[in-house]
């Protein structure tokens, strides 16, 4: 069978925005009061967690890999979001317009996925897993030390593209782990 990348990409955000979506309409914006820095940290938390259980393979709470994957891939989506509302953005925000914004996000991250797919030629197919959360922790460190320096990059991409690079790399991991 042969891989439609588009399809399966599809396939993992239905999934991650299902959820996303029931979690706005049990809890609302609650995400508007974290700093970029709190979410930031937040994926960090998700992806070092994946880390632990593909080296200990044994969960103590239940919970699996997959869910934290989507995890990494909502708060990347809220991450990009908080970074673009202004100062004065109200804390509860309409559900249309944050299923709005989160396609708009998704829309952004699928095209610069399949920019970089032509150059690499999918290449993402043949690593392991461990390795795609690897990158991830990385982006995330990278993301850690931008905000840490207010932003200022000299040679570097910007935060949100590094949130991109993690969702792709979660939609990846899903994908290989059969979630499509």
């Amino acid at each position: 069978m042969a891989n439609n990348t588009s399809t399966e990409y599809n396939a993992v955000i239905k999934v991650c925005k299902n959820l996303f979506i029931k979690k706005t309409t049990d809890y609302g914006t609650a995400w508007r009061i974290l700093r970029p820095s709190s979410i930031t940290d937040q994926i960090f938390i998700k992806a070092q967690r994946i880390r632990t259980l593909e080296e200990k393979k044994v969960s103590k709470v239940g919970e699996d890999i997959i869910g934290e994957y989507i995890g990494i891939i909502n708060y990347s989506l809220i991450a990009m979001m908080q970074l673009e509302l202004p100062t004065n953005a109200p804390q509860e925000l309409n559900p249309v317009d944050v299923a709005i914004n989160f396609n708009q996000k998704i829309l952004e991250t699928k095209e610069l996925m399949f920019a970089k797919n032509h150059d690499y030629g999918e290449v993402w197919r043949d690593m392991r897993v461990s390795s795609l959360t690897d990158l991830i922790l990385m982006k995330i460190l990278r993301v850690k030390q931008i905000e840490d320096n207010l932003g200022k990059t000299l040679a570097s991409e910007g935060i949100s593209a590094n949130y991109q690079d993690m969702i792709n790399y979660s939609i990846f991991a899903l994908i290989k782990l059969g979630v499509s």
